[in-house]
């Protein structure tokens, strides 16, 4: 695979060449911004510790108090705003050229989506989730682990994890594949918002964007990181007796990080890829071992039902805020805080995944980027939350006593694989694939950083990429070794953080709306067969004989003329062209 030419013209950048100061090969107020930003949040988080908390913690349970409704309906609104485009004229167009077509295989495709995505997400609350719910239903004074809080703790489940979490990331995504590669305008997310900013998207307005982009990102996958280091050390801790101390976290933290960047350097096509591939491999295979240890009809079962489940359930949640707040506090600690946290990244994860769909249509993109890991969700949660909650059923407290009761959610894949056959073999498989999953979430994330600070695809030396995947492994390892609650200060701060980005979305809808009503080519009529009168049977055999507008007589599609603007010359038709005229007049 070849990135897109990075000259100043006719590029997929289109930006005029800017001097470059502090001898940097990145944009200096895009990369101190962002730079600065997140150093002296370490700092202060460190130095500061619990004040700095109570600051953030008040922060943060005021946006969500008060804004919880904004996030659930806004994901809803650009949902539907989604399906409006993928039904539209404009599924039609391309993310690029009319005549590109699209670099990676579907299943390439989807291994990398999946990848960047969510992948290490479903395995930390694949069976974790279900529990919690049905164990603490969110809605109603229903008995916990009875058969209707298991079915309403899979309707939450499987909304939060489905198309919802990724319309966030199609949205941008969407966008920024239509400006980069269509427009040809810069590869930053800036870019999107030219409707609006004009040429201020190459100056500071602009710049600020993509260094909100870079702080987003870091801070959003940080949360993630973060999450998956506690549940590989519990995975050590339960097959091997490695403790659960900082130190092992922060080895855990290197050993990623190192990997990652060794990945970043090899680029897209080669580490990547590779990895991703890896990764969704791996994940079958676990799930398939679940699926056949567990209790397998009913998972089978379950996951028939699942889809009428989610189908059913879900114009209802799509829209639900507790008003008559049944539950205080749930809403924001999981729907809200998930939205949040899913925002932050969506720069991150939406400029990746349009970078491996250039040449794919509109329609294509929705359509895939929606169904295909929305399918897989259902299929992954059906299977491990089923077997967790039918594990739980048989032996009450063996599941929800370590993840629910006390607390430590980390530990319940392991805790779920524990109790069947192998154990030493999917324990060992579960986490090579974990780590795999963060491996290919900083390594694309780093790929993604570099290119909102330079504008350009691989413009700068490799030790760029490699500097962005180790500031995320910086901040992971800084928060939880040196402040036992920075995974909790990040959360917080993830949740302020996502709020200007979250009123993005909306511009970004107009934004995409608008160019792609400039860009798309006036319709033209549609021409039928020409009929003259028939009366007789010699008339009809010559005119079904004559073919219709664009065939030949055989009945060969024929290429039909196009106008193209050249500047100076005006419009022109192109191709062979016949004209006929009258010469009586």
């Amino acid at each position: 695979m070849t990135p897109p030419s990075t000259s100043s013209t006719g590029s997929a950048t289109g930006s005029a060449p800017t001097k470059r100061r502090f001898r940097l090969q990145t944009d200096p107020f895009v990369f101190f911004t962002a730079t600065i930003f997140v150093a002296v949040f370490v700092a202060g988080t460190i130095a500061f510790g619990s004040r700095a908390r109570d600051l953030y913690s008040d922060a943060s349970d005021t946006l969500l108090r008060n804004f919880a409704w904004l996030y659930i309906g806004g994901f809803s609104v650009i949902f539907v705003f989604l399906i409006g485009i993928f039904v539209s004229k404009f599924g039609k167009l391309r993310l690029g050229d009319d005549e590109d077509e699209p670099e990676f295989s579907l299943p390439v495709w989807f291994a990398m989506l999946f990848a960047a995505g969510l992948g290490a997400t479903l395995l930390f609350w694949g069976a974790a989730e279900p529990i919690h719910h049905a164990y603490n239903p969110p809605r109603g004074e229903l008995e916990p682990m009875s058969q209707e809080a298991i079915t309403q703790a899979f309707e939450y489940t499987y909304y939060h994890f489905a198309a919802h979490m990724w319309v966030i990331f199609v949205l941008p995504g969407l966008a920024m594949g239509y400006f980069i590669y269509k427009r040809k305008m810069p590869a930053r997310i800036s870019s999107v918002f030219s409707p609006f900013l004009g040429g201020m998207v190459y100056r500071w307005p602009g710049k600020l964007i993509d260094a909100m982009a870079i702080i987003g990102t870091i801070f959003g996958l940080a949360v993630s990181v973060g999450l998956g280091v506690l549940q590989i050390n519990a995975g050590l801790n339960i097959m091997w007796g490695v403790p659960l101390v900082g130190w092992v976290e922060v080895l855990i933290i290197v050993g990623i990080t190192v990997t990652a960047s060794i990945s970043v350097a090899t680029g897209l096509d080669k580490g990547v890829k590779i990895l991703s591939n890896l990764n969704i491999l791996g994940a079958v295979l676990l799930m398939i071992f679940v699926a056949v240890m567990g209790p397998t009809l009913k998972v089978i079962n379950h996951t028939t039902e699942a889809f009428g489940i989610y189908a059913s359930s879900l114009p209802e949640l799509m829209f639900w805020v507790d008003s008559y707040n049944e539950k205080p506090g749930w809403l924001n600690s999981w729907t809200a805080f998930y939205w949040a946290w899913t925002i932050c990244w969506s720069p991150f994860v939406g400029m990746f995944i349009a970078r491996i769909s250039r040449g794919r249509t509109v329609r294509e993109f929705i359509g895939g980027v929606l169904a295909l890991p929305t399918i897989f969700v259902i299929v992954w949660f059906s299977i491990f939350g089923r077997s967790a909650i039918e594990m739980e059923l048989e032996d009450p407290g063996v599941l929800t006593g370590p993840v629910v009761e006390e607390g430590n959610t980390p530990v319940a894949l392991f805790a779920l694989l524990e109790q069947y056959p192998l154990y030493a073999v999917s324990g060992t498989l579960a986490l090579a694939v974990i780590t795999i999953f963060f491996i290919t979430s900083i390594d694309s994330a780093a790929l993604v950083m570099d290119t909102f600070a330079t504008g350009e695809e691989a413009k700068s030396p490799t030790y760029y990429r490699v500097a962005w995947a180790i500031a995320v492994g910086v901040v992971t390892a800084a928060l939880l070794f040196i402040n036992e609650s920075g995974i909790q200060a990040i959360q917080e701060v993830v949740t302020i953080v996502a709020l200007p980005f979250f009123i993005m979305q909306g511009f970004i809808m107009i934004s995409l709306l608008k160019g792609m009503g400039d860009d798309y080519a006036a319709s033209t009529r549609v021409r039928t067969r020409r009929w003259e009168k028939t009366d007789t049977p010699e008339k009809l055999e010559k005119a079904e004989n004559k073919p219709a507008p664009g065939y030949d007589k055989d009945g060969n599609e024929v290429e039909a003329p196009e106008f193209e603007y050249e500047e100076g010359d005006g419009w022109k038709l192109t191709g062979n062209v016949t004209v006929e005229t009258d010469d009586k007049k």
